[in-house]
């Protein structure tokens, strides 16, 4: 049975692509056209999960596809809003420098039985947990960060220049890196004992 839940993974990062590509045409219509199929983009983050569950395809493979698809499409915004001249450059390489350390961390929890989120994260502290793990703080993170896509495109439109829009948007980039660092310190710090143990373990 075709695992439906993947190819969605897949076709974001493919409609993502493409979406970033109409950036540099000109004309505010791919603007637009940009903008929409950015949410759907972000929408697609969602769509995924659900079908996993709904179709109960959920597996290790689709879990790791699903976090991959997550930073190609995430990097691929900022490194293409930061050669538009948008955003500053330091913006993606944060993502970047912040997104590997995490991930490694996290790949050596997973081997211990960990898991970044749910009943077994990695999180030892109710402020790390709070910070990392909560369903608060992973929904405002992932809203700060739609709304800082989607309104960095409207911003670069001619109906939305002379607006309060292009500085909301740039508010929430620096919102959303502020929310970068701020969820990515806990894991680094409690992640020392894991690697520790890690080591320990060889």
């Amino acid at each position: 049975m075709v695992n439906v839940a993947n190819l969605v993974t897949v076709g974001r990062v493919a409609v993502a692509l493409a979406t970033l590509a109409m950036l540099w045409l000109p004309g505010d219509p791919w603007r637009w056209a940009a903008f929409v199929l950015t949410v759907l983009v972000i929408w697609g983050d969602a769509l995924d999960g659900y079908l996993a569950r709904k179709f109960k395809q959920a597996s290790k493979f689709g879990a790791m596809l699903d976090i991959v698809g997550d930073r190609i499409v995430e990097m691929a915004y900022w490194i293409a809003f930061s050669a538009l001249g948008w955003v500053p450059v330091w913006v993606p390489l944060l993502f970047l420098v912040r997104g590997n350390f995490v991930d490694a961390i996290r790949s050596i929890a997973g081997e211990q039985g960990f898991t970044a989120f749910g009943e077994k994260t990695m999180q030892k502290s109710v402020l790390a947990r709070f910070l990392v793990a909560s369903n608060f703080s992973r929904f405002t993170y992932a809203v700060a960060k739609a709304f800082a896509f989607c309104l960095l495109i409207a911003a670069h439109t001619k109906t939305c220049q002379q607006t309060i829009v292009p500085d909301v948007a740039l508010v929430l980039v620096y919102v959303t890196s502020a929310f970068c660092v701020i969820r990515g310190l806990p894991v680094l710090i409690e992640g020392q004992a894991l690697i520790k143990g890690s080591q320990a373990a060889k």
